[in-house]
């Protein structure tokens, strides 16, 4: 008999814990109405994106919406190449430029939980350059030259997370003043086939004067390449390797690089912009658009560098969404996520006055936010990248949606927020 109740004991613990564990299953398509979500307004968005398309506001797009964790729509439109004629397809690869810095993000806290530092940490303690900060004082146009005065504080990971740290984005900041000091001392802002290691950008970036104090101002900025470089001092590997180790493998990220393998460089989208009224090559910038398959390939941005596919980025935001967890391994801890997902900027964007925030990750949408409608419930997070690529995810109805597309200097484009709105209205339950 004892025997019997202690194998019954067993048998419900066993039960107990693989109920609690609520497992996830990988993203497989799924019908609309199986979710929750009609069919017919999915046609909707599906009609206004083919319309743009026709009226040549864009030259093509991957759309891809989640709910339920079920891909309940996947579909490419137009052009990967007008000027070649290649058709989109859906597994497509996109620079995803700043939807980098959320994947950086969470390798950052994968490791915080690992007990590697404290998010109020000082930097200058894992990269000694960051120690004894100035905050830019004088500047002279004519030659670039400035001067100085000692930050009231030091830098912490949390400030880098959060875009507060008073550093600067070089060649896309918005104040001249800091354009012309980081190109005096040969900042890589962005993306680079040049031979360039990301630690020794970063402890050049390190000398240099900052916006304002750490934790007065949000200030776009490369604080997430810090990071990156962060990880590989911490971590004793590449932050190539940690995210592919940590992150792509056990989550099936299989079309997610820095730099794609020359068997997957034809899935590259072009960038495309309008030149007499056609769609072209976009080459006159500041980079080389070849950066994610040309080049030395060595410098690992985490703030912009990588490149991905619609699905792969929904199978990292499906993650967030299970609350840590995806296709059975837990990769963050519910506490931690609950933390990510918590607005850190305070009064620095108006408080509860304000209808967004930013976490440690992502944008957020506030309760104010909410009610202006469109942009999900309290609690969805979102970004984009600088190639015109976007993506939103709501916990709370369980609904995910990325448009991918890959433009420059096109002028209107009210795609990705008509998808957005649109995803919302579809909600059927």
């Amino acid at each position: 008999m004892k025997k019997l109740l202690l194998l019954l004991f067993v048998a419900f613990n066993s039960f107990s814990q693989t109920k609690s564990l609520k497992i996830s299953t990988p993203l497989k398509d799924s019908a609309p109405e199986s979710a929750g979500m009609s069919s017919e307004r999915i046609k909707r968005i599906e009609d206004m994106l083919a319309e743009a398309i026709r009226n040549e506001n864009i030259p093509g797009a991957t759309a891809l919406i989640v709910k339920d964790g079920k891909i309940v729509y996947q579909k490419a439109f137009g052009y990967a190449d007008v000027p070649n004629k290649v058709v989109m397809k859906n597994d497509h690869i996109f620079r995803i430029a700043s939807m980098s810095k959320a994947i950086t993000s969470t390798a950052i806290m994968m490791l915080w939980e690992q007990g590697k530092f404290t998010l109020d940490d000082p930097i200058s303690r894992y990269i000694p350059e960051f120690k004894n900060p100035v905050v830019l004082d004088r500047f002279k146009m004519a030659d670039s030259t400035y001067t100085t005065k000692p930050a009231d504080k030091e830098i912490t990971i949390r400030h880098l997370l959060t875009h507060t740290s008073g550093l600067g984005y070089g060649v896309i900041d918005g104040d001249e003043k800091m354009k012309a000091i980081y190109k005096k001392a040969g900042i890589v802002d962005l993306f680079t086939t040049n031979p360039v290691k990301i630690g020794d950008n970063i402890k050049k970036l390190a000398k240099l004067p900052l916006h304002a104090n750490p934790g007065e101002k949000f200030i776009y900025s490369e604080g997430l390449d810090v990071l990156g470089y962060l990880i590989e001092v911490v971590s004793g590997q590449t932050f190539d390797e940690f995210l592919q180790k940590n992150l792509f493998e056990p989550m099936g990220m299989s079309d997610t690089y820095f730099y794609l393998p020359s068997a997957k460089a034809d899935r590259l989208v072009k960038v495309h912009t309008k030149k007499d009224n056609k769609w072209v090559h976009f080459t006159d910038t500041f980079y080389d658009v070849d950066y994610p398959a040309k080049g030395a390939k060595t410098f690992y941005s985490g703030g912009a560098g990588l490149s991905s596919t619609a699905k792969d980025y929904a199978t990292f935001l499906q993650m967030y969404v299970n609350g840590g967890e995806y296709n059975g391994k837990r990769f963050l801890s519910k506490t931690t996520i609950k933390a990510i997902m918590s607005d850190q900027l305070g009064d620095i964007w108006g408080g509860d006055k304000s209808a967004t925030g930013h976490g440690l990750a992502f944008g957020l949408v506030k309760a104010k936010g909410e009610g202006k409608g469109g942009s999900g419930s309290e609690g969805t997070f979102d970004w984009g990248g600088y190639f015109n690529t976007a993506y939103f995810a709501d916990p709370n109805s369980k609904i995910i949606g990325v448009l991918m597309k890959q433009t420059q200097r096109i002028g209107e484009d009210r795609t990705s927020t008509l998808f957005r709105q649109m995803v919302f209205a579809a909600v059927d339950e």
